[in-house]
C-alpha cells in the first residue's frame, strides 16, 4: 500500500511562489529579482504585493547575480529567479565570484529544471546543475520534491545563512510530502521502511521511488525510500544508516549520472560503508524536446526503472553474501 497515496498534482515552482510570498510578508529584508520570467517563476504575486522590493532587470542574469550579492551588504536577503540553465550555466562566475567566494546570503531560485522543463528542448533544459552547485564551496544545494516541500524549502532558507541553491520544476506532479512535515536544510527524510534495499532519490523522483517500492515489494523485495531534499550539506548520518541496514542502494534523479546525486551518495558510500550501488540517472547526454513524461521514460527515470536497478542490486547483495 502506497502511504503517500494522493491525487493532487501541483507545480513545484507554484510552492516556491508561494513560499516567497510568505516570506515577503514576515521578514521585510526579502526581496526578489528575476530575469524577465516573472510569471514563469511564479514570482508575480510577490512582485504585485511587493514592488518596492522586486527588481526586473530583464534578460541580463549575470547583471541580476550582482545586484543580489550587492544587496546583501545592506543586509536585504535576496532571492533571484529564472530557469535553471540560465540560473547556473550561464552566470557560473558571477556566483562563484560574487555570492559562493564571498558568502553573500544570495538565494539562487531555479525554475524549469531537469528534462522535464519539456518541449523547450536540450537549449532550455540543463542535467548538470546540481553538479555545478554542489561543487561550489560554501552553496547549500536543495532539490525539493513537491509543492508542499518547495514552499517549506523556500521558507526555510528565508532564516538560512549563506549561499543556497534551490532547484525546482514546471510540471505539476504528485504533492504528497504532508504540509505539517517539518522541513529541516540538510536532514534526510524516511519516507518508506525497508531493510532490503535503499532507495535515496531527489526531486521528482521521490514519487518514482515511491511507486518503485510498490512494484519491488509484489517480489518480496522491502525497499527504504530516503527522500534526500538537500544534497549538499548531505545527510551522512542517515546515508550511513540507511546502507548499514540495507547493504545496497539505488540513486534517483533528474540529472546527469556525474557530479549528482548518485556521485554523493556514492562517496560517502565509497568512503564509510561500500555497498553494491546503482544510479538512475542520464547517462552522459542532453535532452530534447519532448512531453515530460516521455522524456522521463525515454531516458529511463521512471519507476519501473528505479524498480529494475533495485532488483538488480538486491541480487548482487545477495550473490556476495551467499
Amino acid at each position: 500500500m502506497n502511504l503517500y497515496h494522493t491525487d493532487e498534482k501541483k507545480e513545484t515552482r507554484a510552492g516556491f511562489g508561494e513560499g516567497l510570498l510568505e516570506l515577503g510578508r514576515t521578514n521585510p529584508e526579502v526581496v526578489a529579482l528575476c530575469a524577465d520570467l516573472t510569471e514563469s517563476v511564479r514570482m508575480d504575486a510577490f512582485a504585485v504585493e511587493f514592488p518596492s522590493r522586486f527588481f526586473q532587470v530583464g534578460i541580463a542574469e549575470a547583471n541580476m547575480i550582482g545586484i543580489a550579492a550587492g544587496l546583501t551588504i545592506g543586509g536585504k536577503i535576496p532571492f533571484t529567479g529564472t530557469f535553471a540553465n540560465f540560473s547556473t550555466g550561464r552566470v557560473y562566475d558571477q556566483i562563484r565570484q560574487s555570492v559562493a567566494y564571498s558568502n553573500k546570503n544570495v538565494k539562487i531560485c531555479a525554475s524549469h529544471a531537469g528534462l522535464t522543463l519539456g518541449e523547450d528542448g536540450a537549449t532550455h533544459q540543463i542535467l548538470e546543475d546540481i553538479g555545478l552547485m554542489r561543487m561550489m564551496p560554501k552553496m547549500t544545494v536543495i532539490v525539493p520534491c513537491d509543492f508542499n516541500q518547495t514552499r517549506a524549502a523556500t521558507i526555510a532558507l528565508g532564516s538560512h545563512t549563506g549561499p543556497a541553491y534551490l532547484r525546482f520544476g514546471r510540471p505539476k506532479v504528485p504533492n504528497f510530502i504532508p504540509a505539517s512535515l517539518p522541513f529541516v536544510i540538510g536532514q534526510a527524510q524516511q519516507l518508506t521502511d525497508g531493510d532490503d534495499v535503499s532507495i535515496f532519490a531527489t526531486g521528482h523522483l521521490v514519487w518514482h521511488a515511491i511507486l518503485a517500492r510498490e512494484m519491488l515489494e509484489e517480489k518480496g523485495i522491502q525497499a527504504r525510500v530516503i527522500n534526500i531534499h538537500t544534497i549538499k550539506p548531505l545527510d551522512t548520518k542517515a546515508v550511513i544508516a540507511s546502507l548499514s541496514a540495507t547493504g545496497c542502494a539505488v540513486t534517483a534523479e533528474e540529472h546527469l549520472r556525474n557530479g549528482g546525486l548518485g556521485d554523493a551518495i556514492a562517496q560517502e558510500a565509497a568512503r564509510h560503508f561500500p555497498v553494491p550501488l546503482e544510479m538512475v540517472a542520464v547517462d552522459n547526454q542532453f535532452g530534447e524536446s519532448g512531453k515530460p513524461d516521455e522524456l522521463l521514460e525515454k531516458y529511463g527515470l521512471t519507476a519501473p526503472y528505479i524498480a529494475a536497478a533495485a532488483s538488480r542490486v538486491y541480487k548482487r547483495k545477495r550473490s556476495t553474501t551467499g
